[in-house]
């Protein structure tokens, strides 16, 4: 996973840009390559950026997509139990019957209490009955879990955070501002934003002084022609 700095807080949430999501997804690439999935199973909503991300550097994976609720989006409570809106059915020919005896990746957007990914494993490997199941979020909150993985799942983990409310792009207007706004406070939150202006600085730095002084030099050449000759035969 991705080795960064402690990201501070805006507004008392993690903000992560489309491209924070995106780097953190390829850094497990490669182990997810060596797991060698059949079938991704994204829990929407919001696995299903990831996976697609995920999807395009497999290349040959498909996508399945269930919806799993443990957050109510009205009240951004937790439920008592995790809600199952849909899964997918086991029609032959179809993408739906290749979770069974394949090989799964679960993908997710954040583990945080692990009750979600608990239940999607469980649900999985009783209904579906695949050979292999691994599992992959985007973020994981280093904090206490009270659900909990079989010893035999693999785990990919893009980035470990601090246990603060994650805010993603695709959310932007959950938070009643604009994804322009989001991505800015997604650059705070990971410390570029200073070094940013700081390359900015120096890109006028050099603007502002550079080129008069540029021009300055230019206007003080003094054609070769114009200079003194000496008097022939001084030597």
């Amino acid at each position: 996973h991705i080795n960064m700095a402690p990201r501070k807080e805006v507004d008392g949430k993690l903000y992560f840009s489309y491209a924070d999501v995106h780097e953190a997804c390829s850094s497990c690439i490669d182990a997810i390559k060596a797991f060698k999935p059949d079938v991704i199973v994204a829990i929407g909503g919001g696995g299903f950026i990831p996976a697609r991300i995920i999807r395009t550097e497999l290349k040959t994976v498909p996508i399945l997509a269930v919806s799993l609720e443990l957050y109510d989006d009205k009240t951004d409570t937790a439920r008592t139990e995790v809600k199952k809106n849909q899964w997918f059915t086991e029609e032959a020919g179809t993408y739906g019957a290749m979770p069974r005896g394949g090989r799964v990746l679960i993908v997710d957007e954040v583990d945080d209490s692990r009750r979600t990914l608990e239940y999607a494993v469980k649900t999985l490997q009783e209904t579906n009955e695949p050979s292999a199941v691994g599992v992959f979020v985007v973020h994981n909150k280093k904090k206490e879990k009270h659900g909990s993985l079989p010893a035999n799942v693999d785990y990919f983990v893009g980035e470990e955070v601090e246990d603060a409310w994650v805010a993603y792009p695709w959310d932007a207007a959950k938070y009643k501002g604009s994804i322009r706004e989001h991505e800015r406070k997604a650059r705070i939150c990971s410390g570029k934003a200073g070094r940013d202006l700081g390359d900015l600085g120096i890109i006028y730095f050099i603007v502002a002084v550079g080129l008069p002084v540029l021009f300055l030099t230019s206007s003080m050449v003094i054609p070769f022609g114009s200079l003194p000759q000496p008097k022939r035969g001084w030597w």
